[in-house]
């Protein structure tokens, strides 16, 4: 478990779990591991130590930790009660709490029999999936964690950004490291693209080395524990082959931002000889494909966003696209090196925008494309993103899909280089790493 001197504060999350502190759901945080789950919670039992709440009335139980090896749910509910305080309300902390068979179990006893907040973490979607459904539908709140944001990445690694003189008289913001050395944004920009958000990386510093062997440690988890081992538990045998699911991982690290169709996977796999290793005669079913698909959706290791027609109203079901969690898994899965760019800062935008609290769909409008359609209870964005708006091919191409759609909601293209125009006919051009740092 993390020391508390370690920690460094990601109020986002801590202001919403303070947010629902001593209401009657289960608060439960998902997301990839090696995230900030854990940091999470030690940051929110530190906020309840700061504000009065005594040391006893807190019980924390991290089940990758050897001293909660070989529990059962009758193991935790028995550990929870001896520590049980009478006469004060009990604050209950259970990280990766879907190693536990029968946890649920555990849990609804502590709602009954205990005067209790309790706060739960998990790497894997199937801690909320169906099959727990009946047991805390209505009663569970759902804080999906992420790795860092460019903001964060830039507070996590010691920069400061501020606003100096340009020859010119104007302003322009610059990064300032903890020895007061200055950095073009763009310089530290592409740190962030090239070594990704996942916390871990701080500790090690930007070194690639460090940062291979850090990445390397969190894939291992995510495959071995997340999805190999999980099946096992769970007594089904759809993810048996673990070199075909490194070849349907790599495959969609590749394609991000492109159109995929599950049953494409496996004949795009065998044509280009991917699985050409003397074990497999022909390509895995599409059956196969989805289940092992399905499994990384699960560990929160790929995100799949739906397409949306903006004139018919509805979601298509062909033809959705897939985003990798961390950029930075993308370099160490493929090599650091330059690729696809374009598709990598679509990859960030992305996730920008579930920080942000936006559901996101792919945007169609007669041909043509948009980027994404950001919407919430009191907002519609519709996105573009590309490198450079320098062009005036770029600017035409990128700007029709806009341009098509007849609604008043505020449409913006994003990009490194947005050029000397900041709008087009109402269609905004901002600079994505302003855009990054706005919130």
């Amino acid at each position: 478990m993390i020391n508390s001197h370690k920690l460094r504060r990601r109020d986002g999350y801590l202001n919403k779990l303070i947010g629902f502190q001593d209401t009657e759901p289960v608060k439960v945080v998902t997301g990839i591991r090696r995230c900030g789950k854990s940091s999470l919670l030690k940051l929110m039992v530190r906020h309840l130590k700061d504000t009065g709440i005594s040391p006893e009335q807190i019980v924390e139980m991290n089940f990758e930790s050897f001293d909660f090896r070989g529990m059962n749910a009758d193991d935790i509910y028995r550990y929870v009660k001896q520590r049980a305080v009478p006469g004060k309300r009990m604050y209950l902390f259970f990280d990766e709490l879907q190693r536990i068979k029968a946890w649920e179990d555990a849990v609804n006893a502590f709602r009954v029999d205990l005067d209790c907040d309790i706060y739960v973490t998990g790497s894997n979607a199937f801690l909320l999936s169906s099959e727990y459904s009946t047991y805390l539908s209505g009663r569970c709140i759902e804080i999906k964690m992420l790795p860092l944001s460019f903001r964060e990445f830039l507070d996590f690694h010691g920069f400061e950004v501020r606003e100096t003189q340009s020859a010119l008289g104007g302003l322009r913001k610059q990064a300032f490291d903890r020895n007061g050395e200055r950095y073009a944004l763009r310089e530290v920009f592409d740190a962030y693209m090239r070594f990704g958000g996942m916390p871990g990386i701080a500790d090690v510093g930007l070194e690639q080395e460090k940062a291979l062997s850090l990445l390397d440690g969190i894939y291992s988890t995510v495959v071995i524990r997340d999805i190999l081992e999980r099946e096992k538990r769970r007594g089904q045998k759809q993810i048996t082959d673990p070199a075909l699911l490194r070849k349907i991982i790599l495959f969609l690290a590749d394609n991000i931002g492109s159109s995929v169709s599950i049953a494409s996977i496996g004949n795009t796999l065998v044509n280009e000889g991917l699985l050409a290793d003397g074990r497999r005669r022909g390509a895995p079913s599409a059956h196969t494909v989805q289940a092992y698909v399905n499994a990384l959706l699960e560990s929160y290791f790929f995100y799949e966003i739906k397409r949306f027609d903006i004139k018919g109203k509805a979601y298509l079901r062909t033809l959705g696209k897939y985003y990798i969690v961390d950029i930075g898994l993308r370099n160490y899965l493929l090599g650091f090196r330059h690729r696809d760019s374009g598709h990598a800062i679509e990859n960030v935008v992305y996730f920008e925008l579930l920080r942000r609290g936006y559901d996101v769909a792919i945007g169609k409008i007669g041909n043509a494309e948009v980027d994404f359609i950001a919407t919430n209870a009191d907002e519609k964005k519709y996105i573009q993103v590309t490198e450079s708006m320098m062009s005036e091919d770029v600017r035409k191409r990128e700007l029709a899909p806009l341009q098509g759609i007849r609604d008043n909601y505020e449409k913006i293209v994003l990009s490194l280089e947005p050029g000397l125009d900041a709008s087009y006919e109402g269609i905004k051009s901002e600079n994505l790493i302003d855009w990054l740092l706005s919130e």
